[in-house]
């Protein structure tokens, strides 16, 4: 495997083909006197228009054949319930198709990207994109930060926000979508403001509704691929925790090599059985069944293969003081509100030292946590009872699938899709022929653009648009390490 896997993986099994876009976008709407105008469509360029929006400023425009991308800033408050108590810009992009098409609203959860990329219901629906950083991931973040207005109701507070702004230009069709933790604020977005989309895609989106009973994961690892693959992959973990010594001595140096401190998780000893806890999980996160033939026979595997196949998998650089600095947001949330999965791991008894480490260690310890387990418990009720045209896309072999949402009788038009041998990149691309079909034409439905062949069968719904190598390359939506 290349040392890459862990962080970033091309989806060219799910997405892929070469092509060009569907249609050109307009650089500008129709000329004042036009009918298109007689309509109310103004003779402004777009750039103009999104730049009007009060708080809106511009931080570069990129080309690209077919639409207009632009990366901006959008001023919000620190607080949406005291928004005269400071303010923050956070990064927004929007990748400009015609504001006569519907618009998909897409989060990570974390960063948002600069470079110009389809999500995949953009893909289906032809349409604009906007994509939203989240708060407090740097540079968009509140300075000073006060952490305790990190919560998910703030943070949809300020997509609610963006939408409303955005929305009397793009006055079509909106769908939230996001992949992991991204999946997670789309849910979240629609439990709080569900009068804002007309369609929600959620991909791989985990819901600890119990933050104290993970019962379900260690049921998922038992069962997860193959005996002989689980049995592989168990092994070299388990060596590495049996020749500690041997690679601490490696990661020493390697730390050193590399300027790599401790202080946030308190040890390089922490660290080092963090890193090779996480590499069962990894493994089936990123990689695919196949990819169980580049694990290394552990009984016969030198120092350094050991370390190698650990490291490819699960990354020795995530623990260190400068590799989690950039995921704080994300683990000062798994502390207070979202939770975090920890799992037995019994082939690992009497080895292990820490077991699974809580958020809170993974947080300088001058940024104050406190659990709130009703949240979770909220939005999975809400979910349940009150979905309305919601999508939630799982892959099979993904860890983070074992718990997943779940739809109650209260809920309607809404569905739970699982993509077979599928891992954390899951998508509708790679369901089943049937379910491919139905959740494609059901997301054209809730956009506005299904064609009437697709209204009267649902069977022929497929993407509107050709796919495009590089606009609809995508990598698997990360959750640090084992972490959401």
């Amino acid at each position: 495997m290349r040392k890459t896997l862990r962080w970033l993986l091309s989806l060219v099994v799910l997405i892929g083909g070469a092509g060009t876009t569907a249609s050109a976008a307009t650089a500008a709407e129709p000329a004042i006197g036009s009918p298109a105008a007689s309509k109310g469509v103004t003779s402004q360029d777009i750039k103009d228009r999104i730049l009007a929006i009060p708080g809106m400023s511009l931080i570069e425009e990129k080309p690209y054949t077919g639409y207009r991308y632009f990366v901006l800033n959008y001023t919000q408050p620190v607080d949406h319930r005291r928004p005269s108590k400071g303010t923050f810009k956070q990064r927004i992009t929007v990748l400009h198709k015609d504001t006569s098409r519907p618009t998909v609203f897409y989060t990570s959860g974390y960063n948002v990207g600069t470079t110009p990329r389809r999500r995949e219901p953009t893909q289906i629906v032809d349409g604009n994109q906007v994509d939203l950083e989240y708060r407090y991931f740097s540079p968009s973040r509140p300075d000073p930060a006060d952490w305790s207005k990190l919560d998910i109701w703030q943070a949809a507070s300020d997509q609610h926000r963006v939408f409303t702004a955005l929305k009397k230009i793009y006055g079509k069709k909106w769908i939230a979508t996001g992949g992991s933790k991204g999946g997670m604020t789309a849910t979240y977005y629609e439990r709080f403001y569900p009068r804002d989309m007309d369609g929600v895609v959620a991909y791989v989106a985990p819901n600890d509704v119990n933050n104290n009973e993970d019962s379900a994961y260690d049921r998922f690892f038992e069962k997860v691929g193959t005996a002989e693959c689980r049995d592989r992959l168990n092994a070299v973990q388990r060596e590495a925790l049996v020749r500690r010594d041997a690679l601490e001595a490696l990661y020493t140096k390697y730390a050193a090599d590399n300027g790599y401190t401790f202080k946030t998780i308190g040890s390089l000893d922490k660290a080092f059985e963090a890193v090779v806890l996480d590499y069962t999980w990894a493994f089936w996160q990123y990689s695919l069944a196949a990819d169980c033939e580049s694990i290394p026979a552990a009984a016969t595997a030198s120092d350094q293969e050991i370390w190698d196949s650990v490291d490819a998998i699960s990354g020795f650089s995530f623990y260190t003081d400068q590799g989690l600095e950039p995921y704080t947001p994300y683990y000062y949330q798994a502390g207070t509100e979202l939770g975090a999965p920890a799992i037995e791991l019994p082939h690992l008894k009497g080895l292990s030292r820490y077991g699974y480490q809580a958020p809170r260690n993974f947080v300088p310890r001058d940024i104050p946590m406190r659990f709130k387990p009703w949240v979770m418990d909220d939005v999975d009720s809400w979910v349940r009872h009150h979905a309305r045209q919601m999508l939630f896309v799982y892959g099979e072999n993904d860890p983070w699938g074992a718990e997943p949402f779940r739809l109650g009788k209260g809920a309607r038009d809404s569905y739970v899709f699982t993509a077979p041998g599928a891992n954390h990149g899951a998508n509708v691309a790679g369901l089943k022929a049937d379910q491919r079909a139905k959740a494609t034409a059901r997301i054209l439905e809730w956009a506005g653009v299904a064609p009437a062949a697709v209204q009267e069968d649902p069977a022929k719904a497929k993407r509107l648009t050709k796919p495009d190598t590089k606009l609809d390359q995508q990598d698997i939506e990360r959750e640090p390490a084992l972490r959401p």
